[in-house]
């Protein structure tokens, strides 16, 4: 429930009440007008090819509190006869935002925000899980510039804080999500290869993500990696630092892993306090650091964050760990990758998926990694050679950048690898399904699934992506 006046809500979003309609408030705001319910307030934004405004009239017949669009779609809906409020506006998807930035301060509860090359939704999940707060987070890959202030929105009025993931895919997108969400703590989850193709250098990179760090107030705190060099011109003096990873403010000490889980001795300004995760993964251990980082800058009590680390769940598509018939396991990290991710996931492969080596090969159906600039063919080769180096084979590859991993098998869409899967797998096999997201990899592994027998998901851990 959005509790603001609809007067309010009107000046908030910068637009002009057409029509008044119920003094309730709204539930929601949304953009799809077919995902529509009763009391829903209606985006109609102005994409490439569809203005949204066209589907405002069927939103309020579906039961919109209201609709807000551009004047040649809002003008007409005065006269119809369906109820609701209708609000006129030169640019909806600004009045999202702006209404989102004025929900954050009636809200008034600490807002973190998340960006980084790699892990920035998994150290989101395992954030949200340890605050001792009723706190609420971004769902699946809502970390856009319009993702984020619809996340905002559906925020309850009880909220006590917001975990915000912040995506980047530009000079300056940062800085505007900063703009709508304004963070009282910026976490950094690391720097790499990614977005090569729009930022050419890493340096760039570093740049381009530091803008969560520019957009913290005078009392903010920065969340960053021991180890991220590239950060170090942009960290501010005048910003309370907390880092995190081997060498930094937050660590982890006596780390073992047994029956599918790691314990640690985790080291922090605060004190020391043991964790048990619900994972194995050594990429998901340093997440956890820098989630333990985001509870510390908000003040959240060590003991009480360890209390709710086993309970962390991971987001779907991040490294989903299933059975099959066969004793096959499945690793679906379908949702994305880079060379820093593909690493992690091949290492976790190669290590023993679940914590137990087993018998059985190590499979890879490996995808192609987007907008890595005009290296991108070295990284693929080097990933190739940095699977099976750590012993996994055979090696399927899907997509024409896919050739320079020097895969087993080699087909140019998901569609045509579910066959070539299908029949290259063993019984006791561990199989990684991995790629960009555009690649459509989930379509693989939901067809594994209904074809090897779909066994209940055994965790949940992520690939860092």
């Amino acid at each position: 429930m959005i509790e603001l006046a609809p007067e309010r809500i009107a000046a908030e979003a910068g637009a002009e009440v057409l029509r008044a309609g119920p003094q309730d408030r709204p539930a929601r705001a949304v953009i799809d007008s077919r995902g529509v319910e009763p009391g829903d307030l209606f985006f109609g934004l102005v994409g490439e090819r569809v203005d949204g405004g066209e589907f405002a009239a069927g939103a309020l017949e579906a039961g919109a509190w209201g609709a807000v669009a551009r004047a040649e779609h809002a003008r007409p809906l005065v006269a119809e006869g369906s109820p609701g409020w209708v609000l006129e506006t030169t640019d909806p998807l600004s009045s999202l935002q702006r209404l989102a930035r004025a929900w954050r301060r009636e809200l008034g509860c600490p807002v973190v925000g998340i960006t980084g090359s790699t892990g920035k939704t998994s150290v989101k999940d395992i954030t949200r899980a340890l605050l001792p707060l009723r706190a609420h987070a971004s769902p699946e890959n809502y970390n856009t510039e319009i993702g984020l202030p619809l996340t905002v929105l559906a925020a309850p009025p009880e909220t006590e804080g917001l975990v915000l993931e912040m995506a980047m895919r530009g000079r300056g997108q940062i800085a505007e999500l900063c703009a709508i969400a304004e963070p009282d703590v910026a976490a950094i989850t690391n720097v790499g290869p990614v977005h090569l193709e729009l930022l050419g250098t890493v340096e760039a990179i570093a740049e381009t993500k530091a803008e969560i760090l520019a957009g913290l107030g005078e009392d903010g705190t920065a969340v960053v990696p021991a180890d991220a060099d590239a950060l170090a011109p942009h960290i501010e003096e005048r910003l309370r630092t907390i880092t995190f990873g081997s060498s930094g403010d937050v660590s982890a000490r006596q780390v073992r892993i047994r029956e599918g889980r790691a314990s640690a001795r985790i080291e922090t300004p605060a004190g020391e306090m043991g964790f048990e995760f619900p994972f194995t993964e050594a990429h998901n251990v340093r997440n956890a650091l820098c989630a333990i980082a985001i509870g510390l800058a908000l003040g959240a009590d060590l003991e009480a964050m360890a209390r709710r680390a086993p309970g962390i769940t991971f987001s779907r598509l991040r490294g989903e760990l299933v059975g099959l018939a066969g004793g096959i396991v499945l690793v679906n990290d379908s949702y994305n990758a880079n060379p820093i991710s593909m690493r992690a996931a091949l290492d976790h492969l190669a290590g023993g998926v679940g914590g137990a080596a087993g018998d059985g090969r190590r499979v890879a159906v490996l995808g192609e990694m987007k907008e890595l600039g005009p290296e991108t063919r070295a990284y693929h080769r080097e990933i190739g050679a940095y699977a099976r180096g750590v012993g996994v084979a055979p090696i399927v590859g899907v997509g024409e950048l896919a050739r320079e991993y020097g895969p087993d098998e080699w087909v140019p869409r998901a569609e045509d690898a579910v066959e070539v899967v299908d029949a290259l797998l063993e019984p006791g096999d561990a199989v990684l399904v991995k790629g960009s997201r555009s690649v459509g990899l989930e379509l693989v592994a939901d067809e594994l699934r209904v074809r090897r027998g779909d066994g209940s998901p055994q965790q949940g851990p992520t690939a860092g992506t």
